[in-house]
C-alpha cells in the first residue's frame, strides 16, 4: 500500500464533479479522484478551519464514531470497478476489534481530514490512475 496525503482540491463552482489530488507521502506521483461539489466543499471548509454552527454530514459521522469509542485508524482506496474508486475505513473499537466500513472514498477523505487517520491507496489501483509530477 502506498500512503498519500492530500495535495490539493480542484472546485468548479460550475460543474458537479469537482476534482481532489492525492500525493504519495514519499514520491513525486500524484493521484486524481473526480468528487462531488458537495464532498469537495466539505473538506475544504474543514481544512480552512471555518467553524460552523452546526456540524456537517461528516462531522456527525465523526463525532458517532467518538461516541461509540472507537477510532478511525486509517482509509484505503483499495478498488476501482467499473471506473468507481472504492474504499474503506477501517474503525477500532474499544475492544480492539478492527471494524471495515465500505465507504466512497469522499466520504473516506473527509472523515480522514477530521480525525488526522492516515490515507493509503492500494499498490495496484494507485499504478492505474496515478500520473508523475516533478517537484
Amino acid at each position: 500500500m502506498i500512503q498519500v496525503e492530500l495535495s490539493k482540491i480542484i472546485i468548479d463552482e460550475k460543474r458537479q464533479d469537482q476534482i481532489i489530488v492525492l500525493k504519495e507521502k514519499s514520491g513525486s506521483r500524484q493521484f486524481p479522484i473526480v468528487i462531488g461539489f458537495l464532498e469537495a466543499s466539505s473538506i475544504k471548509i474543514k481544512l480552512s478551519g471555518v467553524d460552523l454552527p452546526r456540524p456537517m454530514t461528516h462531522d456527525l459521522l465523526v463525532s458517532v464514531i467518538d461516541g461509540l469509542n472507537a477510532t478511525v485508524e486509517r482509509l484505503i482506496i483499495d478498488k476501482m470497478l467499473n471506473n468507481t474508486f472504492h474504499a474503506k475505513l477501517e474503525l477500532v473499537t474499544a475492544d480492539n476489534d478492527v471494524v471495515s466500513v465500505d465507504a466512497r472514498p469522499s466520504d473516506g477523505i473527509a472523515v480522514a481530514v477530521r480525525t488526522g487517520a492516515p490515507m493509503y491507496v492500494e499498490d495496484d489501483i494507485f499504478e492505474k490512475a496515478a500520473f508523475y509530477k516533478p517537484e
